[in-house]
């Protein structure tokens, strides 16, 4: 059973890092969650650090200027940030599904086939028509509110020619504000159902992980395995990737499954319970939203 806990503060003296998620806990597409903001702030106050880990596929400058300038995030709640789009990238320009690729996605987001700094030789990669392709790049369907399964029959192009799919989001969904978006991990998820072979690099995978933690100790902050905890509402990506990874995990039930776990401002205990239980995931901790 996941211990159900009022706020940030009765757990933080048992830690020293938190990877903490974005969409959902610090802001919600929209603005920024102040109770979050400010317990970010009092834990850093506290001598913790703020790793924001997210399953966004842009790169973490464009994410640093989106939270701030766009959402209010304030700078002084976080240290560092590590995305899939970072994660991802890497593995693009090392070549993992050619140098030829069908880029899926929003015209913004084509900032991901920009090569990343951190290479020393990034390869040359092209965006092509799907028929000219070695690999497929999907950072998420072209308009996140049209139904996904528009893409199977050139999913089914794609497959025939053995193409693998990079995907740089692997969240199924997110909601900004009240409506819910189709993220690119719906995209590979029915591809891979498909037939097809995709490949992840954000949460719940261990490469974003790896790249947090490399974010960690850029910092000079040497802080053991057991002294961080992993933060946010995403059942199948947040929580089950702190699992796999051993970290402690802190559940934010008003995200995604607010109506499964009846959260208003916390979780109905019986809900989250038979939620939890339905997943087959039980995390260290719950709260409402956080604060």
């Amino acid at each position: 059973m996941s211990r159900i806990i009022e706020r940030f503060s009765e757990i933080a003296l048992n830690y020293d890092a938190a990877f903490v998620d974005l969409w959902g806990c610090m802001h919600d597409g929209i603005r920024a969650l102040p109770d979050a903001v400010a317990a970010m702030q009092d834990f850093r106050k506290g001598g913790g650090t703020v790793v924001l880990v997210t399953n966004s596929p842009r790169p973490r400058a464009s994410v640093e200027r989106q939270i701030t300038e766009d959402f209010g995030i304030a700078p002084d709640s976080w240290d560092a940030i590590a995305t899939s789009g970072d994660a991802a990238r890497t593995a693009l320009f090392t070549g993992v599904v050619g140098q030829k690729v069908w880029f899926v996605g929003q015209p913004h987001e084509r900032i991901f086939l920009e090569p990343p700094k951190v290479l020393d030789t990034p390869i040359d990669v092209t965006e092509v028509d799907l028929d000219q392709a070695e690999g497929i790049v999907c950072a998420g369907p072209a308009d996140p509110m049209a139904d996904p399964d528009l893409y199977r029959p050139e999913f089914e192009r794609a497959i025939a020619r053995g193409l693998k799919l990079l995907c740089a989001n692997p969240d199924i969904v997110v909601d900004r504000g009240h409506s819910r978006e189709w993220c690119a991990g719906k995209l590979a998820q029915i591809y891979t159902e498909m037939g097809g072979e995709s490949l992840y690099f954000g949460k719940p995978h261990a490469p974003i992980y790896d790249l947090a933690r490399r974010r960690l100790d850029k910092l000079g902050r040497k802080v053991d395995h057991s002294r961080i905890i992993c933060i946010g509402d995403g059942i199948i990506t947040d929580v089950q990737g702190a699992l796999s990874e051993d970290y402690d995990c802190l559940y934010i039930s008003g995200g995604l499954a607010a109506a499964e776990t009846k959260t208003t401002y916390q979780p109905e205990p019986a809900a989250l319970d038979a939620y939890l239980t339905s997943t087959g995931l039980s995390p260290d901790y719950t709260i409402g939203f956080l604060r």
